[in-house]
């Protein structure tokens, strides 16, 4: 099993070139959400790869903001504005998302749009299992099940009585998926990764059609955006980073999640990109997760290996872009320069889903 850490997600001091003005944040907090009294202080949690996000202590409140990144972003990404309705929308009817308090454009206040959340406390899992809980495999197949669990009664909202209908349009959206995504890789690629153009080639030629109930889909649900209950962390009670949240194929989410699924059976090489423990002991399989979503949603799935070759394909186009930023100089962050690496790999186990048509 792997290796352990600390249970709870904790913030730290903020990255050089990525600080806030503490007292603009302030004053707009205290003016604009309610019962906030005391002394601020804003750190910075390092595990995300997109959109920034800083722990804000007020007295004893603690709040999270969100913020875009700095340096080159994607065009149409990091729509803070969009994000916030998103949650708020949510809110009543997906017990899951944190409560948005308030969303701000001023640029007085800060350069960029942002939005301040309540604070969700719990276990969220990252490359580590953490060394303070006792897991098994009992409780790792609970969790994988509880998982979909929620991803499929996501998938069940009726997105248009939650006010929802115009966050996208299902209508070619497998179509618009393939085509955006490769623009924006030949867009972001710097000299020193693939080009991917056979990927892209066979993923145009081979597109599904669009699933004929569309659902409101997350596109970024995997666990290190889930927050677990501390005291019962197979029970799920948040999930995070809505930014690119739509309305869309079902199958294309399940499929973009299970891109990051990493289990025991993968080559050395693929499992260099693993971000979150799914090849712990009891961890289902990606064979045996689309099962059970078929059970719990009763959609028939066929032809998955494209939809993993897509999620892996598309994984590495937000890894490419990310790493952009790194490779030009936009960003401190050392976590970045690995990501090019990521790339390739990535870029190799989508060409073997070509060929094998395995997941």
């Amino acid at each position: 099993m792997s290796t352990r850490t600390s249970k709870m997600d904790q913030a730290q001091a903020v990255r050089r070139g990525e600080s806030l003005d503490v007292d603009a944040v302030a004053t707009y907090l205290k003016a604009n959400v309610k019962d906030l009294d005391g002394p601020v202080s804003i750190r910075q949690f390092h595990s995300g790869y997109s959109n920034l996000t800083y722990l804000v202590t007020v007295g004893a409140t603690e709040l999270v903001l969100r913020r875009p990144p700095f340096g080159k972003k994607a065009r149409s990404a990091h729509d803070m504005n969009r994000e916030y309705r998103i949650l708020r929308s949510l809110a009543p009817v997906f017990p899951y998302v944190p409560s948005p308090l308030a969303y701000c454009d001023d640029p007085a206040v800060m350069d960029v749009p942002f939005y301040v959340m309540e604070r969700l406390s719990g276990v969220i899992l990252r490359k580590n299992l953490p060394e303070d809980q006792q897991f098994d495999a009992a409780w790792a197949d609970r969790l994988c099940r509880r998982w979909v669990d929620v991803l499929a009664e996501l998938h069940r909202l009726d997105y248009k009585k939650c006010g929802l209908a115009e966050l996208g349009n299902p209508a070619g959206y497998v179509s618009r998926q393939v085509q955006g995504w490769s623009a924006r890789y030949r867009d972001a690629r710097t000299g020193d990764v693939p080009d991917f153009e056979a990927v892209m080639a066979w993923l145009a030629a081979n597109m599904p059609q669009d699933h004929p109930k569309p659902a409101l889909i997350h596109n970024d649900y995997k666990f290190d955006n889930v927050i677990l209950d501390p005291a019962e962390p197979g029970r799920i009670i948040g999930v995070l980073d809505w930014e690119m949240a739509t309305v869309g194929d079902p199958l294309m989410d399940l499929g973009a999640s299970l891109a990051y699924w990493i289990e025991s059976g993968d080559n050395e090489e693929f499992k260099l990109v693993a971000t979150m423990p799914t090849d712990a002991l009891g961890m289902l399989t990606r064979r045996q997760i689309v099962a059970y979503y078929e059970e719990k949603t009763g959609i028939v799935v066929e032809n998955f290996a494209w939809y993993y070759c897509f999620g892996l394909f598309r994984l590495a186009v937000i890894a490419q872009q990310i790493y952009y930023r790194f490779y030009h100089g936009q960003t401190t962050d050392k976590r970045f320069e690995m990501l090019g690496l990521a790339v390739g790999i990535l870029e190799k186990a989508a060409s073997r889903v070509m060929v094998s048509s395995e997941y």
